[in-house]
Parts: structure tokens; sequence; C-alpha cells
């Protein structure tokens, strides 16, 4: 149990294993996050068919609160270029927020309060999605919520282990699987509510959950870390803040080109859940014994082949080590990544290619998917590892953060080239993402070649 004296370190007790041999805190925060993805993947996986099949109709469109000044003066666009734009704000805004969500708690709030309020203006917000006039107050709210929740979370589940304790890094492993969980979950159960019953049912399940996810974080109080940074500002400690060293300046440099190169390397990816959607729900062939599935099931199909995919991939290389002694290092895996992605994308181009003006099979699109998926598991979380270990140890915790302006940018480039595809002829649309892939595979090539070996064979600043 936490006890709530400031003055004590804020970790909890290293005999605490009453969650599979971890302290009973992780299974609660495991738990709420995993009821916060849920609603954020629910979200994410109805919001482009939503307001191309709804909300964006010449029946609706008048109805949302200035909607109608923003497309015409902001956007200069209408019906799905109008939604892709939007869904690609959206998106990006998730990813930059959670920055200024962390320097709230560091220095004003605290992680709980702050969590509390993120998990509150969330749940607010998919509520909100049930008032077509409160469309854009919704979208604001969320992004609000995430930036304010997503950070501090995974923070404290740090903040659960003793530094040295060997358990932490399964109980992100154990964290993580909560979150792919969920978002397996997420369009089965609001996606089809959402394309069966109606929009909003879809919406307000999502807040349900989030609800239900921030009761049981305040429930969880006794079993969680006190504040660090509350802890730090009573007792006047704190640890000695380390400073740049020489060669610190060329791995900052590094990082930041490499940002640029990860978010187009992301696009096909990040797509999935915008213009991909849109086709599948036009184009593709999804009648099973008689029966039309939802399209938002698409999503849980690749979420279940990443998931799975990160497993056997760590497997296998996990194998070869065992086997050869060797293994890439992170720019080699994520090389090897950015070669799936363009397979994948491939596989969206013959599939557009062979259609011939009839619905698509599955074959292509379940292919795109597991290569995408094999891509994934060899570019993301390889990728922040490759930040991490250039980061300088300065700057570590910002390095993190910027890591996921590659998202933001990625996301936002989404949103534009997204809303390409309604005057594109497809399969170009497609190779257009292909394209993307194979510059991420030239580029990440190239710093290999040059920079990074010396990079990353320097020691990070200590």
């Amino acid at each position: 149990m936490i006890l709530e004296d400031a003055s004590l370190e804020p970790e909890t007790d290293a005999s605490d294993r009453a969650f599979l041999g971890h302290p009973k805190g992780l299974g609660f925060l495991a738990v709420v996050e995993g009821c916060e993805r849920f609603s954020y993947y629910s979200m994410q996986t109805l919001l482009t068919l939503y307001m191309v099949k709804y909300l964006l109709l010449p029946a609706h469109v008048g109805h949302v609160q200035g909607l109608g000044w923003l497309s015409q003066h902001w956007y200069g666009k209408s019906g799905q270029p109008l939604a892709s734009a939007l869904f690609g704000d959206y998106t990006a805004l998730v990813y930059l927020t959670p920055i200024a969500g962390g320097f709230i708690a560091d220095r004003w709030l605290g992680r709980r309060a702050t969590l509390i309020a993120g998990a509150t203006v969330m749940a607010i917000g998919h509520f909100l999605m049930a008032i077509e006039s409160a469309f854009l107050f919704a979208l604001i709210a969320l992004v609000v919520g995430v930036g304010l929740f997503k950070g501090n979370i995974a923070c404290q589940v740090g903040e659960l282990y003793r530094p040295g304790d060997l358990r932490r890094a399964m109980a992100f492993q154990i964290f993580y699987v909560a979150i792919n969980v969920s978002v397996i979950a997420a369009p089965l159960i609001s996606g089809t509510l959402g394309e069966d019953l109606g929009w909003h049912w879809g919406f307000g399940c999502a807040g349900v959950v989030m609800v239900a996810g921030l009761l049981i974080y305040l429930a969880a109080k006794p079993w969680l870390p006190a504040d660090p940074g509350a802890v730090a500002r009573q007792t006047g400690g704190g640890s000695p803040r380390a400073t740049l060293v020489r060669g610190d300046g060329g791995r900052i440099l590094a990082i930041c080109l490499l940002v640029p190169v990860l978010a187009v390397a992301l696009l096909t990816n990040q797509e999935i859940f915008n213009a991909y959607l849109v086709w599948a729900d036009a184009a593709f062939a999804l009648t099973f014994m008689g029966h039309t599935l939802p399209t938002s099931w698409m999503i849980t199909l690749d979420a279940t082949l990443s998931f799975s995919m990160l497993v056997a991939v760590a497997a296998f290389w996990k194998w070869r080590v065992a086997r050869t002694g060797t293994e890439p290092d992170e720019l080699g895996k994520i090389i090897i990544g950015s070669v799936f992605s363009m397979a994948a994308g491939l596989c969206l181009w013959l599939a557009a290619t062979q259609a011939g003006g009839g619905k698509i099979g599955l074959f292509w699109p379940a292919m795109f998917h597991l290569f995408n998926s094999i891509g994934f598991a060899h570019i993301l979380p390889v990728s922040l590892a490759l930040f991490t270990r250039l980061a300088p140890r300065a700057l570590s915790a910002t390095i993190t953060g910027i890591y996921y302006l590659a998202f933001f940018a990625a996301n936002k480039v989404v949103g534009v080239v997204g809303g390409w595809y309604s005057s594109m002829p497809t399969p170009q649309f497609w190779l257009l993402h292909v394209a993307s892939a194979a510059v991420g595979l030239v580029a990440f090539s190239l710093f290999k070649l040059t920079v990074a070996k010396r990079l990353i064979a320097e020691p990070a600043s200590a």
C-alpha cells in the first residue's frame, strides 16, 4: 500500500507481488489504460466513417456549430477531403498535447490530478459526440483529455518500481497487452454498435467505458505511487540535473533528422483509420454467409495481426540470436520493416488494379494487414528504442516527447494525403503510399551507412 506521507519515496513496496508477481497497482493501471485506449480507438475507428456517411452530408453538416466557417475559411474543402483533414488534425494533435500534459503534471497539478482531469474531459468529449452541433467541441475535449492522460499513466507504471527492479520491463509488456486487447475489442464492440445501431451508440459506448476506467482509477488510489514532483517540492530534494556533454549535439541533430523520416515511413500505417476505411466501406466484399460485416472490423483484423506479429517477430529474433548469436541493430530492423511496409502498400495497389469495377475480395487486403503488421513490429517499438539510445541523458524525457512528434507529423500528412483519395485514381493513391515507404527505406539506409555507426557506438552522456 502507498502511504500518503509526502516525505516518503514515491515507490511501492518491493515485496508487493499481488498481481502476476507485480504490484497490485499495475493491475489497476493496466485496466484503466485498457479502458482509455478502448474509448480512443472506438473514436478513431468510427470518426471518418461517421463524417463521410452521416455528419458531412448536406442534411446534417449545417447543424454543426462552427463547421461551416471552418470548412470555408480554414480548410477550403467539403465532403471526404474535409473529413480526411479533420481526422488528420484530430489524430495529429492527440500526439502533440501529451507534451503539455506532462508539463502540467510536473509543474502544477501532479500526475494523479492531471490524469483524473484528462479522463473526465475525455468522457465528456465522447458524450458530446451524441450532439451533432457540438461535434467540434467534442473533438477539442478529446484532444485535451488524451493530452492530460496519455503520458502520465505510463509514468505511474514506471514509478511503481524502485530503481534496479528487474520487473519493470515486464510490467510495460503487461501494460501493452492491455492496450492491444482494447485495440482489438473497440472496433468489434463500438464499431458494430456505431455502424449497425447508430453512430451515437458507438460513441456512447466509448464514453461509458471511459467513465468506468475513471472510477477504477479513483478506487485504486491506495495502491498507486505518490507524485514524485509533489515529494520533491515538499522535501526540497531531487536528483542533480544531468548536463549536455561533448558529442550530444550530433545526437540531437540526428534525432531531429530522423523525426520527419519516421513520419513519412509511418504514412501507410496511419492511413488505415482514414481513407483506407472509406475505400473498404465502398469497395470491399464484406459479405459473409449472407451478412454484411461492419467495415470497422477491418481495424480488428489489423490490430489482431499487429499484436500477433509483435509476438512472432520478437520470438523470431530471439530464436535467431540463440542460433547464430547475432541480430540486426535498431536501424537494421527498421530497414527490414520499411521493406515490409512497401510490400503492404503494393498489396493495396494490386487490389485496386485488379478490381475491374467489382467488389474487392479480402485476400489482398488481408495480405496488406499481414505485411504491414510485420513492418509495424520492426519499426514502431524499435524506433522508440533507437531514439532513447541516441538521446543524451540530459534530455532523455524530452527526446521521448520529440519522438511522438513523428506521429503528429504523420497524422497531419495523412489528413492532407487522405483527402486526395476522392480525386485521385485509387491505384495511383496507394502507389503514393508505396513511394512513402520507399523514401523511408532509402533515408534509413543512408543514415545507417553514414553517421549512425559513429553515433550509436559512442556512449550516451553520463
